[in-house]
């Protein structure tokens, strides 16, 4: 693909603009003979200074901000711009064209992986071609591909939509974190609709404040979502009307959902064995749904992805009908099974303040006994969390013990030093194995035990290392031990 056409929205000359290009990287190691370099310049290593390794390795043509400080004698043509991370965005959307014809997007501090996940079920059962994609990876009809980012680099990004669209996906549901939409991992990806769940506490080692933080999220309603594109929101949360500010000053379709929404208003919730039976008025009609998950938050995520599938053309009925077959996306609230006395063991992916509080206060009506959480906090990043969540876990559950979760460079004892500071009464064991076994060995009947932080993730992050290391597997051994009668 010619140059010129890769970067129309810049001003070469035409010697330049003739050059053709074979590929698009930022990573000067995955360079090959024809590709454009991108020298990016990040929170701790700069691009520029890799120039030279991707001119030898074959680079044709390098993108650098304006005040990059790059030789004046390259061999190669220098593409300079304000904002080169979304230029490049916009060239790998222009490079890899093909995208799936109706994408959307769902920002939010919590509830990203389960709508995404829930959007492409009720497609699915809905007989379209679809796909998720996010923390979790890549998901299909036929299986998961495993990712390590909730939203992948740009270049990555766009050859996998290509790939999607040429596999004969139709419908995408894709997780956009604060990260990916500020480092415009996002740009040049054709939504049809984007939604914004809740906002709380997280990233601020990477943000200034809350309000940096949530004018990250914004980004996707002010200028991602195109001039045709629908906002979806539920009315109930707090900042969702500064989203659905958004959508009027642009003249965006609103599609609101809960107790105050217009689109799916929700009118009555009743919590069963199975699950919760809800109540929806949409367009003029009355629906009963029972939705087969625990907590008010997956009220919040079921309805907000049934709102994605309706404003992309699902019927109303068909879509809220769909919710009845939902199953929870891995690692969120997943039951793992039981003890011999029937106490309940559920892992969860809450590692950050309004998760941890969500989960707890979804478990609550279903605790006869004690409610035993399992929890701690992560290394290098932010550390006003802990306290917080310490707080949460003393005030919501009945037994609290504070254990490692991904320490990574940082001592482990001064994170859960951190936590227990705040949580008077909790027991610390620092061996997250171990944690986990004492912690279902102390189940009684009508207990019910949460082990909160990882989810699906299956690795512990200590140094520089990826430790194997999975919750459920940790629970299951304990609850077999427990069931042969062994020790811990």
């Amino acid at each position: 693909m010619h140059l010129g056409d890769l970067a129309r929205d810049l001003t070469l000359d035409p010697v330049t603009a003739d050059i053709t290009i074979t590929g698009l990287s930022a990573d000067s190691r995955r360079i090959e003979p024809g590709f454009l370099f991108a020298a990016l310049a990040g929170a701790k290593v700069d691009g520029a200074r890799f120039v030279a390794a991707a001119i030898e390795a074959g680079a044709v043509a390098v993108l650098a901000a304006e005040d990059a400080g790059l030789p004046d004698d390259l061999a190669v043509p220098v593409l300079r711009t304000e904002d080169p991370r979304r230029q490049l965005a916009l060239m790998a959307a222009r490079f890899y064209a093909a995208q799936p014809g109706a994408t959307v997007a769902v920002t939010g501090t919590a509830g990203k992986t389960s709508v995404a996940t829930f959007t492409r079920q009720i497609w699915q059962q809905a007989g379209y071609d679809a796909a998720s994609l996010g923390t979790l990876g890549v998901t299909t009809a036929e299986g998961t591909q495993y990712g390590s980012l909730t939203t992948p680099d740009t270049v990555g990004l766009h050859e996998t939509l290509a790939e999607l669209a040429g596999e004969g996906i139709t419908h995408l549901a894709m997780e956009a974190s604060s990260h990916g939409i500020d480092q415009r991992r996002l740009d040049g990806v054709r939504l049809k609709a984007a939604a914004f769940t809740n906002l709380g506490r997280d990233h601020l080692d990477y943000h200034a404040d809350l309000e940096d933080y949530f004018a990250a999220k914004l980004r996707l309603f002010t200028t991602l979502l195109p001039d045709d594109g629908t906002v979806v929101v539920d009315a109930d949360e707090p900042y969702a009307d500064r989203v659905a500010a958004v959508a009027g000053e642009r003249g965006l379709p609103l599609f609101t959902i809960g107790r105050a929404g217009m689109g799916l208003r929700l009118t009555d919730l009743a919590e069963e064995s199975a699950g919760q039976r809800l109540t929806i008025e949409a367009g003029g009609e009355t629906y009963t749904v029972l939705l087969p998950l625990i907590g008010r938050f997956q009220v919040s995520n079921a309805l907000i992805s049934a709102g994605l599938a309706i404003v992309t053309g699902t019927p109303v009925a068909v879509s809220l009908a769909a919710l009845e077959h939902l199953q929870g996306a891995p690692g969120r609230l997943d039951l793992v099974g039981r003890t011999e006395n029937g106490a309940p063991c559920f892992v969860d992916y809450a590692h950050k303040p309004d998760a941890l509080a969500n989960v707890l206060a979804a478990l609550r009506p279903h605790v006869a006994g004690r409610l035993v959480v399992v929890f701690g906090a992560g290394g290098d990043r932010d550390p006003g969390k802990r306290a917080i969540m310490g707080e949460i876990a003393a005030r919501d559950a009945d037994v609290v013990i504070v254990t490692d979760d991904n320490p990574r460079s940082e001592d482990p004892a001064r994170i859960r030093a951190a936590i227990m500071a705040a949580a008077p009464g909790a027991k610390e064991i620092g061996d997250r194995h171990q944690a986990i076994a004492e912690a279902v060995a102390m189940l009684q009947a009508g207990d019910v035990l949460v082990v909160a932080g990882k989810g699906h993730e299956t690795g512990q992050i200590v140094g520089d290392q990826v430790l194997p290391f999975s919750d459920h597997e940790e629970v299951r051994a304990a609850l077999a031990r427990s069931a042969s009668g062994g020790g811990r």
